[in-house]
């Protein structure tokens, strides 16, 4: 049995509503500005789509960190989205500190679809900090590992 000496690499669920943030993430792959391949995003209608619980799964199935990209507050396009997602993100950190999961495994971010540069730094950042937290376990769904 041999034992990998790669570095460890976490696994980051990036939920990134249509309009601004997953065409920012577009725009970061048009101008060829480099984020972790780690970094797995899922497209959503809109910030204020992302229940919570998808939140709280995705940390149960293996996510080291989460991260919520939207449009900027006043810039939605369904007017208000983002201003209830910021509401729920407030209530989901209290609960995510209750559950023992650090706060710095999960992030909000307004990214809008000019700034492909910013997508970009933020993951870099997101991955960066992740990392030196190291595997998530707190969540962990032992059934779902091989």
């Amino acid at each position: 049995m041999s034992i990998s000496k790669e570095p460890y690499r976490p696994l980051i669920v990036a939920f990134c509503c249509n309009w601004c943030s997953y065409a920012g993430a577009d725009l970061a792959g048009n101008n060829r500005l480099a984020y972790p391949a780690d970094v797995k995003i899922i497209r959503v209608p809109c910030s204020c789509r992302v229940n919570p619980t998808f939140i709280l799964r995705a940390f149960q199935r293996g996510a080291d960190g989460v991260i919520l990209c939207g449009c900027h507050p006043g810039d939605c396009h369904y007017t208000s989205g983002n201003y209830y997602t910021r509401r729920r993100m407030a209530l989901l950190f209290s609960m995510l500190d209750y559950l023992g999961i650090e706060r710095e495994r999960t992030r909000v971010e307004w990214v809008s679809a000019a700034e492909g540069a910013k997508f970009a730094a933020t993951m870099n950042d997101f991955c960066e900090t992740v990392a030196s937290l190291g595997e998530n376990k707190r969540l962990e769904d032992l059934r779902c590992k091989k």
